[in-house]
């Protein structure tokens, strides 16, 4: 339980560029936690985490290492054709990792508050199916053109185009962030438009008071 603390969700669909808006944050002297990080963290080979993925998706999602083969797990679940299938093995998906998530990200954000600071920000891009929204003080959304994350999902992780747009469509959409979250950032452009868009929120939250 975090109690002197207050604790900002970052959230936003792959290609929003999440992580630009955390070194925002970071620049401000605000402690950032990269669950994607956290996410590898708790799939190393011999984790609970892992055994439980293998136990549902089998085999195969394993390197020849043991290690876990991220884009051949992701390929099984965002790459699936049938719609609802696609949904259940989405659903899966999370319902394993977040709760390892969950532990870890609250193990760092105890050590936060011991350490003595004010903010933290939790970089989610499930934050809200996780249910870890309910445990943020603020919640910030971090949205861009499809075509901006498309070009962005494409450098970054080396697929085709076809397959970031099924990974866009699986996610909740830009209208769903802007509804949901008590703050959106718009990152369609360069790095000093988000400070000033990062730097409007923290005044709003009295962070500089």
């Amino acid at each position: 339980m975090i109690n002197n603390m207050r604790v900002i969700g970052l959230t936003g669909g792959s290609g929003a560029g999440k992580g630009e808006v955390s070194l925002c944050f970071i620049s401000q002297g605000i402690k950032c936690l990269d669950t994607d990080k956290v996410s590898r963290e708790v799939c190393l080979p011999g984790k609970p985490c892992l055994r439980e993925l293998v136990e549902y998706f089998g085999e195969d999602i394993l390197l020849p290492d043991g290690k876990l083969d991220r884009k051949g797990l992701a390929a099984i679940v965002f790459g699936e054709e049938d719609p609802e299938k696609r949904e259940v093995k989405h659903a899966a998906l999370n319902r394993i990792t977040h709760r390892h998530i969950i532990d870890a990200m609250n193990e760092w954000l105890r050590a936060c508050e011991r350490d003595g600071d004010s903010f933290a920000v939790v970089d989610a891009p499930q934050l809200f199916e996780s249910g870890f929204d309910r445990h943020c003080d603020y919640t910030v959304g971090v949205i861009a053109d499809e075509d901006v994350r498309i070009r962005r999902i494409i450098s970054r992780d080396r697929i085709t185009r076809e397959t970031a747009e099924k990974r866009i469509r699986s996610q909740k959409s830009n209208q769903f962030f802007i509804d949901t979250c008590d703050f959106t950032v718009y990152n369609n452009q360069g790095l000093d438009v988000l400070e000033g868009q990062v730097n409007n929120i923290l005044e709003k939250i009295n962070f500089f008071a």
